[in-house]
């Protein structure tokens, strides 16, 4: 009985093999199928969509399935699909290239996938799906934006994701170079880190965190350092010399964090109000102060100690201008033009003075030519002559009547003129 029974299960299993050849050729009659290609690596940008192809001939009977790999999940089979991920889709065209369709990539979609045919034994191949993603600035445990003080150490630090892995560059948004303890300058660091040592008041500003992997876009974050510090004073003028009527202006530079109250005072510590006398006046440019004080119109009250005085939460400073009281140079220059005329006078009389001088001593000159010549030869100089020339220049010296100086020299002159003509007739 149970030798019967075998017999039958034989029967059965016999004809359910000859049942399941029949609905297929025979194979020695088919030309088997072969992949026309390989499947082609693919990289795709997250959000996009990606498309595998598979390209078969001589397909016919046989059927072309997709599958996930490494979760060795059936996505399609011919021409429908299987998973229940609505994003996956399936096509073919030219009836023999099989595509697989998959929207809206994502980072879990990357990996290999293959194209199978259900021959025996089944044939197979695999593409590699690789998913770029964007660099992404993570909030945490990028730095947010900081207050520290002058002289602390800061570490500012920058995090980003994304495929590939993103590098990251340091910049100054206002452009200015990133300075260090060393001395170095530079435009420009990398690394997710950026420390600073003993910081400055110019290290205050915007820092960009840029994060790039060659996927565009690049994106960066904007942390602003803020570093706080006590005022401090600067004047370049500390003594100031005007005189009365004069309009001066005093100049006074104070930096401090956070912002200062900036105000003038005398040395007597009372704060000068604006007026038409004073006018004072602040220009900021960041943590930088530049404070002025215009006096108009300076009187002998007005002549003393300023202070300008910078205060902040953190302390104050002050800075001094001593304006003291000089001569009025348009005075000056008006005497100095009276002892000018007056000097040019007395110059003028002693050129006269002079001249005079000359001419005596060319008279004189002639008289003693005139004196050594011998009686010999006097019979052959023409005496009248020479005095008339003599006479003459006493006329010319007579016309000069300016001074009492004059009129004594031309005494003098005119005594010298008859002595001379004396000492010709004798």
């Amino acid at each position: 009985m149970e030798e019967t029974r075998e017999n039958v299960m034989l029967v059965l299993l016999v004809a359910m093999i000859l049942v399941k050849l029949s609905s297929f050729p025979a194979v020695s009659a088919l030309e088997l199928p072969t992949f026309r290609e390989p499947v082609t690596n693919l990289t795709v940008a997250v959000g996009r969509e990606a498309v595998l192809d598979c390209a078969v001939d001589n397909l016919s009977p046989y059927k072309v399935a997709w599958l996930k790999v490494d979760t060795q999940t059936i996505l399609t089979i011919h021409s429908h699909v299987i998973t229940k991920n609505n994003r996956i889709g399936v096509s073919h065209s030219e009836q023999n290239i099989w595509h697989l369709h998959i929207k809206e990539v994502r980072e879990s979609d990357q990996g290999w996938y293959m194209c199978q045919i259900n021959t025996d034994p089944m044939k197979s191949q695999v593409g590699y799906l690789t998913v770029v993603v964007p660099p992404d600035i993570l909030d945490y445990p990028t730095s947010a934006d900081m207050v520290v003080d002058e002289g602390s150490n800061v570490s500012l630090q920058c995090i980003a994701k994304g495929s590939p892995e993103p590098a990251i560059t340091w910049k100054r948004e206002d452009g200015e170079m990133i300075r260090f303890q060393n001395g170095t300058e530079v435009n420009s660091i990398t690394g997710q880190i950026l420390n600073i040592t003993n910081v400055k008041r110019d290290h205050m500003g915007p820092y960009l965190c840029i994060a790039t992997n060659g996927i565009p876009p690049s994106v960066s974050k904007r942390i602003k350092l803020v570093v706080q510090f006590s005022p401090s004073v600067w004047i370049q003028y500390q003594l100031i010399g005007a005189y009365d009527d004069q309009q001066v202006t005093l100049e006074c530079y104070s930096q401090a964090f956070p912002k200062s109250i900036n105000y003038w005072t005398k040395d007597t510590g009372e704060i000068i109000p604006h007026s038409a006398k004073y006018v004072p006046e602040i220009i900021e440019d960041g943590y930088k102060v530049h404070m002025k004080l215009r006096i108009s119109s300076l009187g002998p009250k007005d002549y003393g100690v300023y202070k300008c005085i910078s205060k902040n939460s953190l302390g104050d400073m002050e800075g001094t201008i001593n304006v003291y009281r000089i001569p009025d140079p348009n005075k000056y220059l008006t005497s100095n033009k009276k002892q000018q005329a007056h000097d040019d006078n007395i110059s003028g009389i002693t050129r006269t003075s002079q001249i005079v001088r000359d001419e005596l001593n060319i008279k004189r000159t002639r008289n003693d030519t005139s004196r050594r010549i011998s009686l010999m030869e006097a019979d052959h100089v023409d005496l009248q002559s020479y005095s008339s020339s003599a006479h003459n220049f006493c006329n010319i010296i007579n016309l000069v009547h300016l001074t009492p100086l004059f009129i004594i020299l031309h005494l003098v002159n005119t005594f010298n003129c008859h002595l001379h003509i004396s000492i010709h007739i004798s």
